[in-house]
């Protein structure tokens, strides 16, 4: 399949704790980024807000902003109420609202939702399948924008080129983007996360990229793929080596920061979703600001 028709520029903003904010103080984190020349804002989908509700409520907030999800959860709702969601808001905000779909993890999908996670890779295919055949008689859009997968081994990257427009690969490396532009081809889109500190003190940055990478370093969907990638076991104890989270978060000056970027860019992606790690909820609105010029300069 083709790129999305969505356009979400060279750079966007992921920002996962915006469930943190009261919903006026959101719209304006959403206003920040527009204003500052940022293609996309993404939002996510664990355990807080709805990303379809949010994402209507982010967009009437803006008038250019992209908004993209990363990811909406596919045991979450229906293929037909996902199909349903997409097109609703494809239709009141024409070109500016991009789905991205995901299987989650096993401990939020079986042990929150207390659905069957033994086969994810399976049940997208079906989803999909589904999602393609939903009746919506509704007023629907000229185009629906498109869908990413999240996506990091090769049967889902290859299903993201041929099922779909393209993948967002989350908690990777350039050397993974490179992988991934290799796997889908050229007409995918390709638009992977990566995390960032602003600041230049070794030992608080990566106390600060810890952190943030906690979680998601005891989830077997990302350890795997980091396995893939030649870190080990040993890479993992206490919070993650250097070699792991140097890797991982691009930390220093913001030219340093926008050098990361730009090696996502020169490995095959099309937009990169920066993700500011920062002690606290509050929005990183100085962070932001800070790296607009490097990066979209």
């Amino acid at each position: 399949m083709s790129k999305p028709s969505v356009d979400l520029g060279r750079v966007g903003i992921w920002y996962g704790s915006i469930d943190a904010l009261p919903t006026p103080e959101a719209q304006r984190a959403a206003q920040v980024v527009e204003e500052l020349g940022f293609g996309a804002l993404w939002v996510a989908e664990a355990v807080g807000r709805d990303p379809f509700v949010s994402s209507a409520i982010l967009l009437s907030a803006t008038s250019e902003l992209k908004l993209a999800t990363g990811i909406a959860n596919i045991y979450a709702r229906d293929p037909m109420t996902m199909a349903a969601g997409q097109k609703t808001l494809a239709e009141a905000f024409p070109g500016r609202f991009l789905l991205g779909l995901g299987v989650s993890h096993g401990h939020l999908v079986a042990g929150v939702r207390k659905h069957d996670y033994s086969k994810p890779y399976s049940h997208m295919v079906e989803y999909l399948d589904r999602m393609d055949k939903a009746l919506f008689m509704a007023r629907g859009p000229e185009d629906d924008g498109g869908r990413l997968l999240a996506a990091l081994g090769p049967k889902m990257l290859e299903l993201s080129a041929t099922r779909a427009n393209g993948s967002h690969p989350y908690f990777t490396t350039p050397e993974h983007t490179a992988i991934a532009r290799e796997t889908m081809g050229a007409d995918a889109l390709l638009a992977p996360e990566q995390m960032v500190v602003l600041e230049t003190d070794p030992a608080e940055a990566r106390r600060i990229a810890r952190a943030g990478m906690k979680i998601y370093l005891g989830l077997p969907n990302y350890f795997n793929n980091l396995l893939r990638l030649g870190f080990t076991e040993d890479d993992r104890a206490d919070g993650g080596s250097d070699r792991l989270v140097d890797a991982i978060v691009a930390w220093g000056t913001e030219e340093q920061i926008a050098a990361r970027v730009a090696q996502h860019h020169a490995a095959g992606a099309d937009h990169v979703c920066v993700q500011v790690l920062q002690d606290g909820a509050a929005m990183p609105e100085a962070q932001w600001r800070r790296l607009a010029p490097a990066l979209l300069g």
